[in-house]
C-alpha cells in the first residue's frame, strides 16, 4: 500500500482575528560562532548573539520563524568558504536573505553583539595583557519599488577611567592655601601644582560610538575603539604592576574630564578619523560615568549626521 504525502497546513499564513500590522517579529538571543578573517593575520573567533526580525502585515497570523534560523545558518555556512572581514556586512547579508525568505515582509533587521579581545601593553612595565571590548553591528534591509536598500551600523563600547575636574579644582585650591600657610613661595607652589596633580574622585566610564552608513561604506572597528579609549582621562588595564598603577592614576589626574568632555572629544576625533565617510552617515556617541561619590551615574549623548558634526568642528 502506498503512503500518501501529508501536507501540513501553514498556520502562520492564516488571517489573524485582530488584523494589525506588527513592526517587528522574530527571534532573539541566537548564539552563533562567527569567524572574522583578517589580512595576513589569523581569524578572530567571535561567540556572537543575534537578534533577527521582519515586519508582519495585518493579513498574516504569524511569521515563519524557522526561516530566520535558516537565513543565519546559510550565510554563516557561506562565510566558511568566503572571507568575512566585517560583522556589519555579515548582518547585511543575513537581512537580505531574510527578505528573500519572507516574501510577505517589507523590512528585515539583524542585530549582532559580541565580545572582542584586543592585546594591550601596561603603560610602565610593558607587560602584555588582554582587554575585552563589547562590539555590535546592525543591518536593516527595506523592500522598495526600485529594489532592496540596505543600511548597516557598527559600534563598540569601551571601558575607561575619568577624573572629575570640579573636585580636583577644589583640592588644588585647598593645597595652595595650605602651602601658603607653611610659607612656600608662590613660584614654587605653582611649579609643584603643575608637576603633581591633586586628588579627585574617579569614575569608571563607558564610552559608546556607533556609525550607520549605506551598504557600500567601510568603517574601521579598530578606529572606533581607539577613539573611545582616547576620549577618557585614562585607559584601564586588567594587569598592572605598582609602577603601572602609578602611571595610570597620574595620567588620569593630569587629564580630568567631565562626561560631556568625553562625548565632545569622541565627536571631534570621529570627524578627524573618518573623513572618507559621507555627510549623511549617522553618528551616535554616548558616555556613561559610574560615579564613585554619588549613587547616580552621569550621562551625555550626541546623535548627529557626520555632516552636522563636520560643520561644528570646523567652526
Amino acid at each position: 500500500m502506498e503512503l500518501s504525502t501529508v501536507i501540513l497546513p501553514d498556520i502562520q499564513a492564516n488571517k489573524p482575528k485582530i488584523p494589525i500590522n506588527l513592526t517587528r517579529v522574530g527571534v532573539t538571543n541566537v548564539k552563533k560562532l562567527v569567524a572574522v578573517k583578517r589580512k595576513d593575520k589569523r581569524p578572530v573567533m567571535l561567540i556572537s548573539t543575534f537578534d533577527i526580525f521582519v515586519d508582519l502585515p495585518s493579513d498574516r497570523k504569524g511569521a515563519n520563524l524557522s526561516r530566520n534560523f535558516e537565513a543565519v545558518d546559510e550565510v554563516l555556512e557561506k562565510a566558511v568558504n568566503m572571507p568575512v572581514y566585517e560583522i556589519e556586512q555579515l548582518c547585511s547579508d543575513v537581512a537580505l536573505n531574510l527578505l528573500e525568505r519572507h516574501e510577505y515582509a517589507t523590512r528585515a533587521e539583524v542585530h549582532l553583539k559580541s565580545e572582542y579581545v584586543i592585546k594591550r601593553e601596561s603603560p610602565a612595565t610593558k607587560m602584555e595583557c588582554q582587554e575585552v571590548v563589547e562590539i555590535f553591528a546592525e543591518a536593516k534591509a527595506t523592500r522598495e519599488d526600485t529594489g532592496i536598500s540596505i543600511t548597516k551600523l557598527i559600534g563598540a563600547e569601551v571601558v575607561g577611567m575619568t577624573a572629575c575636574p570640579c573636585a580636583q579644582e577644589i583640592m588644588t585650591d585647598n593645597a595652595r592655601k595650605q602651602l601658603e600657610e607653611i610659607g612656600v613661595e608662590n613660584r614654587k607652589i605653582a611649579e609643584f601644582l603643575h608637576r603633581v596633580p591633586m586628588a579627585t574622585h574617579n569614575q569608571r566610564g563607558r564610552g559608546i560610538i556607533s556609525i550607520e552608513v549605506s551598504s557600500d561604506d567601510f568603517i574601521s572597528l579598530e578606529k572606533v575603539i581607539a577613539i573611545i579609549e582616547k576620549s577618557m582621562s585614562s585607559s584601564v588595564f586588567e594587569l598592572l604592576k605598582r609602577s603601572d598603577e602609578a602611571m595610570v592614576v597620574q595620567t588620569a589626574h593630569k587629564n580630568p574630564k567631565f562626561v560631556e568632555d568625553c562625548v565632545r572629544t569622541m565627536a571631534h576625533n570621529v570627524v578627524k578619523e573618518f573623513n572618507d565617510l559621507p555627510d549623511d552617515a549617522v553618528v551616535t556617541i554616548k558616555q556613561i560615568n559610574e560615579e564613585s561619590i554619588h549613587r547616580h551615574n552621569a550621562f551625555a549623548e550626541r546623535v548627529a549626521t557626520l555632516g552636522e558634526l563636520r560643520k561644528e568642528v570646523i567652526n
